[in-house]
């Protein structure tokens, strides 16, 4: 924070900081995580979706028809973007879809905690504490992570490796 012509403050960011916040890096270690985590929480939703159908059921925020529907696609649209997220094949659409669904889910624990309702999140498993306010941050961070991979992820990305115009092929 220097001064300026006139005498008066610089609050502008550094640039070191705003360099290392869109470093590629960090993106990528975001990319990682997220991936990972993605992953890890679809496995006991894929072999218990009657119970993962409970818990978006206990949301009360999917019509009775959709419930059984969303617990057997959602974990799977979530490995699915985690495998891709891990391998860098179509990060960018990954990210977004991973986005939307942690915006759903952020939206979903929101209502719940203002409704006060004692809901588990259904997050990894069905035995999970009650929803509260550090759950909605903990995915309010998840989201900003998933836009940042979105955003300035730049490393290690398969599709431009082996992606082929029709021209070559």
């Amino acid at each position: 924070m220097g001064l300026k012509a006139g005498g008066k403050k610089d609050f502008r960011c550094p640039m070191k900081i705003k360099t290392i916040l869109t470093h590629p890096y960090p993106a990528f270690l975001f990319r990682l995580y997220i991936a990972g985590l993605f992953i890890y929480a679809s496995m006991y939703k894929i072999n218990y979706a009657s119970e993962f159908a409970e818990s978006i059921a206990s949301y009360q925020i999917v019509p009775f028809w959709g419930v059984n529907f969303m617990a057997i696609t959602l974990p799977w649209i979530e490995l699915l973007t985690g495998i891709l997220l891990t391998a860098g094949i179509r990060v960018r659409a990954a990210a977004v879809i991973i986005s939307g669904l942690l915006f759903i889910f952020t939206l979903g624990v929101a209502v719940n905690l203002i409704r006060d309702a004692p809901i588990s999140c259904g997050c990894f498993s069905t035995l999970e504490d009650a929803i509260t306010w550090k759950t909605l941050i903990r995915d309010m961070i998840w989201l900003m992570m998933s836009l940042h991979v979105f955003f300035y992820d730049r490393i290690l990305h398969l599709e431009k490796r082996y992606s082929f115009t029709i021209q070559e092929i």
